[in-house]
């Protein structure tokens, strides 16, 4: 069923020479390795250039700028979350019925925002460059599992809804403030996607549809 609505995977990679190839490796690898061990806030292009071995313009040129940079590592994680919930072993990937891939699939969202939250905050703290891209293809694989589980609501409005909770920020808070566990958080989505998928007592009205 998804196959039928276009998943725009984000990040394929263009065509490179095999030294540029070489170089964009050497330079996202130090990259990850600086925000793991030293926080998102600390990525610097400078310094990347210099671990790496590779000139500061290089550097600039491919990436542009610490947001230009952080989205390539955002990019190189995504593509793997894609694969797993495109293509992976249920109930994430296909096989598993659509209630269960709903759940499983904001599960793994929450696991893999956490994995890069440092870079998610950095990106919304306004540096000029959205992540909408990966939303895109997680709404419509959304949608298309809400509208299997139940074909009578307005799946792409609950889309929306299920996938509003699940960004760095408030996780952040929910943990920070709240004194939320990740588990808290998951078992809330639980419950909100079983709420969402409960079978309406009479057909809800799709949008744009008249009376």
């Amino acid at each position: 069923m998804c196959g039928r609505r276009s998943l725009p995977v984000i990040g394929q990679p263009q065509p490179e020479r095999a030294d540029a190839a070489r170089n964009r490796r050497k330079i996202i690898e130090v990259a990850g390795r600086m925000v793991a061990e030293r926080g998102a806030e600390a990525l610097s292009l400078d310094e990347v250039a210099r671990i790496a071995g590779v000139g500061v313009g290089t550097v600039y040129r491919r990436f542009g700028d610490r947001a230009g940079l952080a989205l390539a590592l955002i990019d190189e994680r995504e593509r793997q979350f894609q694969s797993a919930f495109l293509a992976g072993p249920p109930p994430l990937g296909p096989g598993a019925p659509a209630c269960e891939r709903i759940v499983a699939f904001l599960h793994a969202l929450v696991d893999r925002t956490v994995a890069q939250q440092g870079l998610f905050l950095l990106l919304e703290k306004g540096m000029g460059k959205q992540v909408s891209g990966p939303y895109k293809v997680h709404h419509i694989h959304l949608a298309t599992l809400l509208a299997q589980a139940c074909p009578r609501v307005d799946a792409d409005y609950l889309a929306d809804a299920l996938l509003a909770p699940v960004n760095a920020r408030l996780i952040a808070f929910q943990v920070e403030e709240r004194g939320m566990t990740i588990e808290d958080i998951k078992a809330g989505l639980a419950a909100l996607s079983a709420a969402v998928t409960r079978p309406p007592d009479r057909p809800v009205r799709r949008r744009h549809e008249t009376a």
